[in-house]
């Protein structure tokens, strides 16, 4: 099992500008294909995922919108050899619904968002826009 890393993502999400871009991105290419195979397997945790939203998103690097970053990495995160523990497929892509529908929300945003519907937990938050979903249960506050 191999464990990815953002820059393997974004190296394969990313047309290539240099001659050592291109090399990187044609052997992330060639490791997401044997996942399409399924001849390989492998994974990545919700720190990567974030990382590869925020990126993509930033104004400083692609300025890409939420909706099209949720298209990119959907069928990425659907792939069946792109293994994650129970539950993490489903929240990853309940968390790219909710940060294509509310765009004020950072990926991190909603995934905590979806963590909170599929438990049906309470969110303890100062943050108005997450708070303001109205699939969220917003702790009272009272102890």
């Amino acid at each position: 099992m191999i464990f990815l890393d953002a820059n393997v993502f974004l190296r394969f999400i990313v047309q290539p500008t240099s001659s050592e871009t291109v090399a990187m991105h044609d052997r992330a290419a060639n490791l997401f294909r044997a996942l399409e195979e399924g001849t390989l397997q492998a994974t990545t945790s919700e720190v990567v995922l974030h990382e590869v939203s925020f990126v993509l998103a930033s104004n400083k690097h692609y300025g890409l919108p939420a909706e099209a970053i949720a298209r990119i990495l959907r069928p990425l995160i659907e792939l069946p050899a792109l293994r994650f523990s129970r539950g993490e497929r489903r929240i990853f892509l309940r968390a790219l619904e909710i940060y294509s529908a509310y765009p004020k929300l950072e990926f991190s945003d909603s995934v905590i968002a979806s963590r909170c519907e599929s438990g049906e937990l309470e969110l303890a938050t100062f943050d108005e826009s997450l708070a303001a979903l109205s699939t969220i249960r917003r702790w009272s506050g009272e102890l």
